[in-house]
């Protein structure tokens, strides 16, 4: 018999995820992140196994989604649109194939069909003699919301099927959702308006899904994809017998289906499946938070039936959460190599996206103020892939009393100079330029980095020690420094002092872009130094650029222009290229060259996947120097795809459009060929 305190916990454990139910499917604003909620469910889940008289006929753990909100008229499914169960771990999966197996009396592999869990809104669609006629919600599985008039904006939803032997009554479900390109566009024109963003992909397409004007809908870039039937009534044809069959004859039929979708015959295969979608998360172009198998037979998917809520033959697999909740215990600032202030908040550890994640960024005040952030508040922080971890809302329920305000700073914490914000920046920064310590020692580390000097042994913490030690104050001074200086600092033997002078010597021999991306000018990165150093061929040409003349670059417009002439009028700066001139650092004169005789002229590619043989960045700088336009996403422009392993979607549409595909070994080759190698 449950004692008090159990009862108590199921009670604040049903009312916690009711309400949190409300805030994800019906108000699409959820307070904590999926995996608290996740956490919550399983909670409950084992003190109603293991108490099974105390479920309630409503308990969340019966539930599948939200009511259906009263802004909509209402849609009874004619199938239920049930949620599945899920598995954090390869031993979890590896039980619910083994109760399969079980339940159909088999030691044979099963094949599966496998897909990516996007992170949207299911939907119902439904055509009558191949027209679309209805459209819902999922709602609570069983009563969902019309929005049949929204639904028919979405661009890639077919209005009418294509082909023939379509049934007379065919429904359809899936997920709409918002790609990941679209969403950051969104969030763009949210902000040119002055309007809220939105926190991620789901929210806004659930949001743009529920606009009572569907001319609201229509301007948002929704999408959709196809991952089942419900019911289909007077075949003309009938459908296959397999789910994977089935889905390609919707895609015949004009139903878009999601590119990553394939089979496995084993378990085994959907582990591997599991981690290749795992390794393609952050490339995808949209949000996902697992995969789903599903037993692909349907007349074995008929044997196995259903649970309370979920099918028994299929199963949603999650990620490692990229999202959690943890403390805000401190902010600190710090100081970039071009003055900038960065908050950096100060976590209670916390496990999230595969590491340890203790700090995050908060960017700058206006995000600290949109957030509405304090310390002491409880955070939801985000990490995906590796991408800088930063906090994306507060959970107001966990406020305490004690929260206190985080003061941004009006001095420099490095060297006390005034802090000063440029109108229509956000970025606020340090007045000090070459007196703020924090700053010469970010523009030494930026210097000396892999891809500008790439001088080995000069990390950060020597350049600290040598700053710290007054021995360099710029970049300069590097190639002034002595072995004896050397041997002087903390842990710096003779057979180190040596290898750092002959790694300074080595790296005087350089190239004109690398050389220019080094001086760390505001907003020019690796790209945009290769552009200049090919435009204007020499350093006094650069120097005495007009704003005009440095808008001619290719990517350069007028905020880079400026910063680049504003770098070349500053007298310090000159006075510091000069010293690197003069000391020796050189490189080979960039020859005129017709680009209508460079061998890729006028043709675009783009690079996915990972290279072997050199980074993604140098093969870019190289396809540029043979006269290719590098581009960021593969579009019916494109003229080629320079595919490294792990390559995904990138790849998938390549194909689909045709592009010509380079592996790596063929990229070399004809790098080789134009002697680039």
């Amino acid at each position: 018999m449950a004692d008090l305190l159990t009862l108590a916990r199921i009670d604040e454990l049903t009312a916690l995820l009711n309400r949190y139910n409300q805030e994800y499917y019906e108000l699409d604003a959820p307070s904590v992140p999926d995996v608290q909620y996740d956490r919550l469910m399983r909670e409950l889940q084992q003190l109603e196994a293991e108490y099974p008289d105390l479920q309630a006929p409503d308990s969340p753990t019966l539930r599948v989604g939200g009511k259906a909100i009263t802004a909509f008229s209402q849609v009874t499914h004619e199938q239920p649109m049930l949620s599945l169960d899920n598995v954090f771990n390869a031993e979890e999966f590896a039980s619910f194939a083994n109760r399969i197996n079980e339940r159909l009396g088999t030691t044979n592999p099963i094949q599966y069909a496998c897909e990516p869990k996007l992170d949207g809104l299911a939907v119902s669609i439904v055509y009558e003699n191949g027209i679309l006629v209805r459209a819902a919600t999922r709602g609570d599985g069983r009563v969902g919301e019309n929005i049949t008039a929204n639904v028919k904006t979405i661009k890639n939803i077919p209005l009418r099927l294509s082909g023939e032997g379509w049934p007379q009554w065919l429904e359809v479900r899936g997920e709409v959702f918002i790609p990941k390109q679209g969403f950051l566009a969104l969030n763009d024109r949210q902000k040119e308006k002055g309007q809220k963003t939105f926190a991620n992909p789901r929210n806004a397409a659930a949001g743009s899904l529920r606009q009572l004007d569907p001319k609201i809908t229509a301007k948002r870039p929704l999408a959709f994809y196809t991952y089942s039937t419900g019911l289909v009534q007077g075949e003309r044809e009938s459908l296959p017998a397999s789910h994977s069959e089935r889905l390609q004859q919707l895609g015949r039929w004009g139903l878009p289906l999601c590119p990553e979708s394939t089979t496995a015959e084993s378990t085994d295969a959907c582990q591997n499946y599991f981690s290749y979608i795992g390794q393609q998360r952050n490339d995808l172009p949209y949000d996902i938070d697992g995969v789903v198998f599903k037993v692909d037979d349907l007349r074995l998917q008929e044997r196995l039936g259903f649970v309370a809520k979920a099918p028994r033959w299929a199963i949603a697999a999650k990620f490692p959460a990229q999202e959690e909740m943890t403390k805000l215990l401190a902010v600190d600032f710090q100081v970039g190599r071009t003055g900038s202030i960065t908050p950096v908040a100060r976590l209670e550890p916390v496990f999230v996206g595969g590491v340890t994640v203790s700090n995050a960024t908060l960017h700058n005040q206006d995000e600290i103020d949109r957030l509405g952030v304090m310390l002491g508040d409880t955070v939801v922080v985000r990490r995906a892939g590796d991408v800088i971890p930063q906090i994306v809302s507060v959970v107001q329920a966990e406020r305490p009393l004690s929260v206190t305000a985080i003061e941004f700073p009006t001095t420099c914490p490095d060297c006390n100079s005034p802090v000063a914000r440029v109108l229509d920046e956000a970025v606020a920064r340090c007045t000090g330029g070459l007196v703020c310590s924090a700053q010469q020692k970010q523009a030494i580390i930026h210097f000396a980095s892999r891809k500008a000097f790439n001088i080995d042994g000069l990390g950060d913490k020597v350049v600290e020690q040598l700053v710290d030690a007054k021995l360099i104050s710029n970049t300069a001074d590097l190639f002034g420094l002595t072995i004896p200086e050397l041997i002087s600092l903390d842990r710096f033997a003779s057979k180190s002092a040596v290898k750092l002078i002959n790694a300074i010597e080595k790296a005087k021999a350089t190239t004109f872009a690398k050389f220019i991306y080094a001086l760390g000018i505001r907003e020019v990165g690796e790209a945009t130094a290769h552009n200049l150093a090919l435009h204007f061929k020499d350093l006094e040409s650069l120097q005495t650029a007009s704003i005009d003349a440095l808008q001619e670059v290719d990517d350069v417009g007028e905020v880079v222009a400026q910063h680049v002439q504003a770098f070349f009028a500053n007298n310090a700066n000159l006075n510091v290229v000069e010293r690197l001139v003069q000391a020796g650092v050189h490189w080979p004169a960039i020859e005129v060259i017709d680009s209508d005789s460079l061998p890729l002229n006028g043709q675009t590619c783009v690079i996915t996947g990972t290279l072997s043989s050199m980074g993604r960045s140098d093969a870019k700088v190289i396809l540029q120097s043979l006269g290719a336009k590098v581009a960021g996403s593969v579009s019916a422009k494109t003229d080629f795809l320079v595919a490294g392993e792990r390559a995904g979607s990138k790849l998938s549409k390549a194909n689909d459009l045709g592009v010509s595909i380079w592996d790596e070994e063929a990229m070399l080759a004809f790098f080789a060929e134009h002697d680039k190698a």
